[in-house]
């Protein structure tokens, strides 16, 4: 599987109601997921993992395409073309912010969910083959939880501590990553605890 690394860092913000949707189309929000992974791809590439055909995961990175999404790029043996993300990491818009499209509140809402629900299943598949790994990234491994009790701006602080200190590892941007390296996925997630007012 190849892999390029080493791009200048763009980061995006999608606030674009039809850029949004777009997006909320599962295998267009599997196909983003992973070029943001594994970097540039072909469709057949993308289509052996996705569980997809060549032709429909083409037509579906045309279609992100469209949105400024995702790119082809010059195929290097003449043949299949490759594609990559236009992006090196992406945000959903906020709805609470000026400019955010009017209407889209209801797609952000369905496309994060859709994104937690495509973590999840990443970590049980991950967790299923846990016995396959070799001792090393088994050991190095982490499911962690936490309680919190910060404010607002402590957890603001925090999340841009954890950012600065997970950038510079991020696969498409890190220069000649070490022997032995390989893509790992990290989510973090921290909000005021749905059940917080209750006790």
């Amino acid at each position: 599987m190849s892999f390029t690394s080493g791009r200048p860092e763009e980061r995006r913000q999608i606030t674009d109601a039809r850029a949004l949707r777009a997006l909320a189309h599962p295998l267009r929000l599997a196909l983003l997921n992973h070029l943001m992974a594994f970097g540039t791809q072909t469709a057949s590439q993308c289509a052996e993992v996705i569980g997809s055909t060549a032709s429909n995961c083409s037509y579906h990175l045309r279609s992100l395409a469209r949105y400024g999404l995702v790119e082809s790029v010059d195929p290097e043996d003449g043949r299949e073309r490759p594609w990559r993300t236009t992006a090196t990491g992406l945000q959903f818009g906020r709805s609470e912010e000026p400019g955010f499209a009017y209407g889209a509140e209801s797609v952000e809402r369905a496309l994060i969910e859709k994104q937690i629900d495509d973590e999840a299943e990443l970590t049980r598949r991950a967790i299923a083959q846990r016995s396959e790994l070799p001792p090393e990234w088994r050991d190095a491994s982490m499911l962690s939880g936490y309680a919190l009790r910060v404010t607002p701006d402590e957890l603001r602080e925090l999340g841009e501590k954890l950012d600065a200190l997970i950038r510079p590892f991020i696969g498409l941007t890190r220069e000649d990553p070490p022997e032995g390296s390989d893509v790992v996925a990290l989510h973090l997630n921290a909000y005021r605890h749905p059940d917080a007012g209750l006790s």
